[in-house]
């Protein structure tokens, strides 16, 4: 890997699902685009059991791309769309197949909290998801992994919850919370990456300039790049995909004062600590 400012350097999409229907018909595509785009890894995160086969066929078909984690998201239902809090089931079903892909995982994930009302309704939804979180960070102690985190109307309780339970890898992506509550996550070595929607700060005006904020006041060297595609694009209408890394890098760095590449080459050897099983696929 460059040094930064020195040359055309990688760039890794920490949180992404390309697992997603919406890539079923050009993930070929998709992924070569990304490539050319200078994206030349991906962290794929499974949400539910019913994903985990399709994220390991991902990383059969592309290896020399697809870095997979498996999970268990505090929000179930998504490929129905009956959307539901998770329940205890749900996370039993996924033990033994996570136990038996621990060794080719990037991380646990996605995993986290999620206190969005219309979905976690009650106390009892809330203790759920915080036992369900818990369960699946004694999994990551056990196979020495980091954990790729959701925490969605719920920053301050998660990095409450990860700092109770020791934790010290982890990415809290997309992170919505007050900048304040991200530093107590950056005093404990706590990552965060940037999805491409960072700039559409005019369109939503009460959202994005908290998290405009948030790039402002997270050191560089807790930052890391992601797309959470098909999620959070530039567009708000528009599929993202991780072509679109190059929007959250450029905006970044700008707001750091650095170049574009060595934002990337920044952001890039930060992926490669917290999730080291990178190195199979990016090769210094």
């Amino acid at each position: 890997m460059e040094e930064p400012g020195r040359g055309h350097v990688v760039m890794v999409d920490c949180h992404c699902h390309l697992g997603d229907k919406d890539f079923d018909q050009d993930i070929d595509d998709v992924i070569e685009a990304a490539k050319k785009a200078g994206v030349m890894a991906a962290l794929v995160c499974a949400t539910a059991v019913s994903e985990f086969n399709k994220v390991i066929q991902l990383a059969d078909r592309f290896p020399d791309f697809v870095l997979p984690c498996l999970g268990v998201h505090p929000v179930q239902g998504a490929l129905t769309g009956e959307q539901r809090c998770v329940t205890l089931k749900d996370l039993e079903e996924a033990v033994p197949i996570i136990g038996l892909y621990h060794e080719r995982l990037g991380a646990i994930g996605e995993i986290g909290l999620d206190f969005q009302p219309r979905i976690t309704r009650t106390a009892e939804d809330k203790e759920v998801q915080r036992e369900v979180l818990t369960k699946q960070v004694e999994l990551a102690r056990k196979f020495d992994l980091p954990v790729n985190v959701h925490s969605r109307s719920a920053g301050r309780p998660t990095i409450t919850l990860l700092k109770e339970l020791g934790v010290k890898s982890a990415l809290l992506h997309a992170f919505d919370g007050n900048p304040k509550y991200a530093m107590e996550g950056v005093r404990e070595g706590y990552y965060f990456s940037i999805p491409p929607s960072i700039v559409r700060s005019e369109q939503v005006i009460c959202v994005f300039p908290k998290k405009q904020k948030l790039v402002s006041a997270l050191p560089v060297e807790n930052l890391l790049l992601e797309t959470d595609s098909p999620a959070l694009g530039p567009l708000k209408q528009g599929r993202n995909t991780p072509s679109n890394l190059s929007v959250s890098c450029s905006y970044i760095a700008e707001a750091k004062h650095l170049t574009i590449d060595q934002l990337a080459c920044l952001t890039t050897q930060n992926a490669m600590k917290l999730f080291p099983r990178l190195a199979r696929i990016i090769k210094r």
